[in-house]
């Protein structure tokens, strides 16, 4: 009698399973002319987790309006999505949850959509989505404490931005035209003294006596982690 019920709850097991594995292909009840993004490129999240917003895409027929019932399809090595194909709503938007991959670094979305007469329209550019390693996440955590409410423009129900109180504006960590020209060195000097220390804007505080060095690193690891456009990592040659 146990043996009876152990291979049942076995092949209830399988049939689990291949129904979790088992992809149901969509239908598209229309098809468009391009693919967009409407937001969710350029987060970042901490490897292995799901970015903190959702990626949203539209699709638009020939007059530029959104279409309803156009297929959409994500895909990107390492990421995975939840839903990873759907057809737009009325709005002609397709929303899924996207989950980075285990490594640090740069991962790239694409969303797609058929043509009625063959082939696909690929969203362009690619979006960029981030995963942060151990100290980037770090980085992150005193960025969210200690930096954000002047360096970051937009506020929240949770902090009231500065950024439109200082002059000159702070740069936004993003920046990568400002920040990809400082040496590491330069930007834990400046966390680590105030800006009036090193020449530069006497609303910059010093940090070296709130913060740990290893506190201070990890906020450079997430300035360069988030760079728009890309740090260039010293002594790696990039391809043109």
């Amino acid at each position: 009698m146990n043996i009876r019920i152990a291979l049942v709850a076995f092949a209830l097991l399988l049939t689990g399973c291949a129904h979790r594995t088992t992809s149901t292909q969509l239908t598209p009840k229309a098809y468009g002319a391009e693919i967009k993004e409407v937001s969710g490129g350029k987060q970042a999240a901490q490897v292995g987790s799901a970015l903190p917003q959702p990626v949203i895409v539209q699709v638009n027929g020939a007059d530029g309006n959104g279409l309803a019932g156009a297929l959409v399809r994500f895909k990107g090595e390492g990421v995975n999505f939840d839903p990873a194909e759907a057809l737009t709503d009325s709005s002609g938007q397709v929303t899924t949850t996207v989950q980075v991959g285990f490594a640090a670094g740069d991962y790239q979305v694409i969303a797609e959509t058929p043509k009625q007469d063959g082939g696909m329209i690929t969203i362009a550019p690619a979006l960029r989505e981030i995963a942060l390693g151990y100290e980037s996440t770090l980085g992150k955590a005193v960025n969210d404490t200690y930096c954000i409410r002047c360096h970051d423009n937009e506020s929240t129900p949770e902090r009231v931005s500065n950024f439109d109180n200082l002059s000159p504006a702070p740069h936004q960590f993003a920046e990568g035209a400002t920040y990809n020209t400082f040496k590491d060195s330069d930007l834990i000097n400046i966390t680590s003294h105030g800006g009036l220390a090193v020449g530069k804007s006497p609303q910059m505080p010093a940090f070296g006596g709130t913060l740990k060095p290893a506190e201070i690193k990890a906020v450079v690891a997430y300035i360069r982690a988030i760079s728009d456009p890309p740090y260039p990592t010293p002594g790696v040659k990039y391809g043109k």
